[in-house]
């Protein structure tokens, strides 16, 4: 324990610039999820895979260990451009002690924000521009993170739920003819959902469903 006190109080150019950087990749990892789920492309990923699924009928199948796996490998081949950028501009100049962590935070920032940007709806966030009463930005780096993240979470919830509600369509028309077929044969107390089951199961692999869901993700980027 004393060790680790000396440590950190010592005066020694070397052991200071070891302990920011611990301080700063414990900061990273604590706050990893947050920003794997509202500053990337993971939200709308996940939505639309558990729309896929709802709309499927399957219940937990494929697990959630499955769909949270799968999003984030998608979610790390849509944003590697963008972590390929943060770690040549602002990681690698900070580790060689090029730069301070101001200027680190402010070029991380920078391609997160491009990202965010581009897919967030103008109507999003001007509810938090005209909510704080801020000054309008002249370009989209002058715009905080704590105004650009929710209004880009908005923006991906909602067009998460575009996809979804897309994808839910051929499979309530199947409900619906299995029910009326049902209904018409006197079977009203055979679930609709039973008899359902085996076609949008057969359909979804006649199509190639998971192939053509990950295609208009990859492409909606």
């Amino acid at each position: 324990m004393q060790d680790f006190i000396s440590f950190f109080g010592d005066s020694d150019p070397t052991n200071v610039s070891t302990s920011v950087k611990l301080l700063l990749l414990l900061t990273v990892l604590s706050l990893a999820p947050s920003i794997l789920i509202l500053m990337t492309s993971f939200t709308r990923i996940i939505i639309v895979l558990s729309f896929t699924r709802t709309a499927l009928a399957t219940n937990t199948m494929p697990p959630n260990q499955v769909l949270i796996g799968l999003a984030l490998f998608l979610t790390f081949f849509v944003m590697a451009p963008t972590f390929q950028q943060v770690n040549d501009q602002a990681l690698q100049p900070l580790f060689n002690e090029e730069i301070g962590i101001d200027e680190a935070y402010d070029r991380a920032s920078a391609p997160f924000k491009e990202f965010m940007a581009k897919h967030t709806r103008q109507e999003d966030l001007e509810l938090f521009l005209n909510y704080s009463q801020a000054e309008r930005p002249e370009s989209i780096q002058d715009i905080p993170l704590t105004m650009l993240v929710p209004a880009f979470a908005l923006s991906e919830i909602k067009t998460a739920f575009q996809i979804g509600f897309m994808i839910f369509i051929p499979f309530l028309v199947i409900d619906m003819v299995v029910a009326s077929v049902l209904m018409s044969m006197g079977m009203m107390m055979l679930p609709p959902v039973m008899i359902s089951l085996p076609f949008k199961i057969l359909l979804f692999v006649l199509v190639d469903g998971w192939y053509l869901v990950v295609k208009s993700l990859l492409q909606s980027f």
